[in-house]
């Protein structure tokens, strides 16, 4: 009776973070004026559904705020920082699929690629997430859009004012009532029948696509956080 309470009471608790976290990240990015370059290359592949976000870690908040609603499904860590992000994009509208490269990542990729081919649904991956190495892509994007035949559409953005986190990964927050710019990449699209020479290369060809887009936003502002 008491574990069920406790139980009760935990998930009562991780609600409420979803909820708070959901409301604070609409009422932050309400505040600014936000311009999409690129979008309209990406539109079909979108409307459609069946596409793959790709957003460096650093940048995931902006993209989650702009996803909402997409009725997406995203491989969220199975930490306890994950379980943060899991209920928040949850109350965002999407599924979580619990995993890392780490930690249930094979079992959780295969859930991932089941729910997306089967459910037509979106697929929203951080491809150098939970724990870097930063701006490094791993195979396991490549591995979903290879058997599920979705496009990966790379997205990033920054902020003309930010705080930038001495994390791993250099997370930024954009300041309140500042402009950002989103920055939609060239589609990376596997062929189903990719060996692993072919598969290599297009991780080698979405690494330099998001860094790109990276690199162009932050210098629009005058920012230099993916090199330093």
């Amino acid at each position: 009776m008491y574990l069920k309470e406790k139980n009760k009471i935990s998930d009562i608790k991780w609600n409420l973070v979803g909820i708070l976290g959901k409301l604070l990240i609409d009422l932050l990015f309400n505040t600014m004026k936000i311009e999409r370059q690129g979008f309209e290359k990406v539109k079909p592949i979108i409307s459609s559904g069946k596409v793959i976000f790709a957003v460096w870690h650093s940048r995931m908040l902006l993209v989650s705020y702009l996803c909402k609603g997409l009725n997406g499904t995203a491989m969220v860590s199975s930490s306890k920082d994950g379980e943060i992000a899991a209920r928040i994009i949850q109350r965002q509208g999407h599924e979580a699929v619990r995993g890392s490269t780490k930690k249930g990542g094979l079992h959780a990729l295969s859930m991932l690629i089941k729910k997306v081919k089967e459910k037509n649904k979106p697929g929203l991956i951080v491809p150098d997430g939970p724990q870097g190495p930063r701006c490094k892509v791993q195979p396991g994007i490549i591995i979903l859009a290879q058997k599920t035949g979705y496009p990966i559409a790379p997205i990033s953005y920054s902020a003309k004012k930010i705080k930038v986190f001495a994390s791993w990964d250099r997370f930024i927050i954009p300041l309140p009532f500042t402009r950002c710019r989103a920055i939609y990449g060239d589609p990376v699209y596997v062929p189903q029948n990719a060996d692993e020479n072919e598969r290599k290369k297009r991780l080698i060809l979405l690494e330099n696509e998001l860094n790109r887009i990276t690199s162009d936003a932050d210098r629009y502002y005058g920012h230099n956080v993916i090199r330093d």
